[in-house]
């Protein structure tokens, strides 16, 4: 790459029809989890105009009430308007969800089974999953996926609260920095597009974003006189949500993650219990990356682990810090594996990934909020006594 480059990342808001439709599959999800901690749940969601489709595999013993779940995520969302097509106690709702293939179960489930050639608990399936952690950021992410976050949490912060009634729950942001040798120097341009009421003059929410949301959540110094904005550029977004697109769970696995600066296994998150590696190996390479990077060995670094489904233990673990690291790769890697285990049980042990948490992983990058388990830097004291 270049010494001088820009690279962009953007975001979505809670009202976005695909961040509905996550929503609602981890909230069924911790509806589940929050009567029976062993649930085994796969669920997807499609959400389009007035109506709801639920799809997957859930075995748990948990007596749900899925209208009664899916109801009230649309209403935590927002939805709730009188001129929302898509309103929380008037969707239809269509409910296709059966129980998990024993198949699949007996390859998960820590028991010995005919052709299985462990008796522990293995990977819910094949996969490849990715981690990354740099020092760009407070929260040791990429500069550009953050600061497209910060805008859209702002706006639903500001919704929330209702001061500007004009705000609607859809909106997207994305966010062109500028790097010169691998540092963030400034941001080259801003876009931010959001649902707003029929009435409301664009240059009312022009001037709001532009002079009161960006300079709040983005770094001042790196806001220049060259920096553009480019805030509802198509002059109207009042149709939004499902009403004006259809919404499906897992189809914005990049905002989900590092904003396209790290590379992704192609899983998706939202809908799926911590015994799907495709989300619990996702958290755990994001844990020991971030505590490589607190702990000093790395400026940036990712990490690459794979399953072979029904198997407990990795089929391969790959650790890169792009040149920036104060050891080899290869001693982190050693380290890595002494420090943490990456088998499936172990994961869920070592994050405590039985609980119902993951509506709060929802929204804004499952790597950003400090209260979560893999966003802790507490391994670094063992990563400095095992590499000296």
């Amino acid at each position: 790459m270049s010494e001088r480059f820009i690279f962009s990342s953007e975001s979505v808001g809670e009202g976005h029809p695909d961040k509905v439709a996550d929503y609602i599959s981890d909230s069924i999800l911790d509806a589940c989890l929050e009567q029976d901690s062993a649930s085994r749940v796969a669920c997807e969601t499609l959400v389009k105009s007035n109506c709801v489709f639920l799809a997957g595999e859930i075995s748990t013993t948990a007596d749900i009430n899925y209208d009664q779940v899916v109801r009230q995520a649309i209403r935590d969302i927002g939805y709730v308007n009188n001129d929302d097509v898509f309103h929380a106690d008037t969707v239809f709702i269509s409910n296709n969800l059966t129980q998990q293939s024993p198949d699949i179960a007996q390859g998960v489930d820590a028991r010995r089974a005919k052709g299985k050639k462990r008796a522990e608990q293995g990977a819910g399936d094949q996969g490849i999953m990715f981690g990354y952690a740099c020092n760009e950021t407070k929260e040791l992410m990429p500069a550009a996926i953050m600061y497209a976050h910060r805008i859209n949490q702002d706006l639903a912060r500001i919704r929330h609260t209702g001061r500007q009634k004009w705000l609607r729950p859809d909106c997207k942001s994305q966010v062109a920095v500028v790097y010169n040798s691998n540092a963030p120097v400034a941001i080259d341009s801003v876009v931010v597009s959001t649902q707003h009421t029929a009435e409301t003059e664009h240059s009312t929410i022009s001037d709001f974003i532009i002079r009161k949301v960006i300079p709040r959540v983005l770094p001042k110094r790196l806001l220049t006189k060259k920096t553009e904005y480019f805030v509802n550029p198509t002059g109207k977004f009042v149709i939004g949500g499902p009403q004006g697109d259809a919404g499906l769970t897992g189809r914005k696995i990049i905002v989900d993650t590092y904003g396209g600066w790290s590379r992704h296994g192609g899983g998706a998150f939202s809908g799926k219990d911590a015994s799907k590696v495709d989300r619990s190996a996702a958290y755990m390479c994001r844990w020991a990356a971030k505590n490589i990077v607190a702990a000093g060995f790395a400026e940036r670094v990712e990490l690459q682990v794979a399953y072979a489904i029904g198997y407990p233990e990795p089929t391969s673990i790959l650790i890169n810090t792009f040149g920036t690291g104060k050891v080899s790769d290869e001693g982190l890697t050693d380290a890595v594996k002494s420090v943490f285990s990456f088998k499936p049980a172990d994961i869920i042990e070592q994050l405590d990934l039985l609980r119902p948490i993951y509506r709060s992983t929802t929204n804004y990058g499952h790597f950003t909020k400090p209260g979560l388990p893999w966003e802790q830097v507490n391994r670094t004291g063992e990563l400095l006594s095992h590499l000296g």
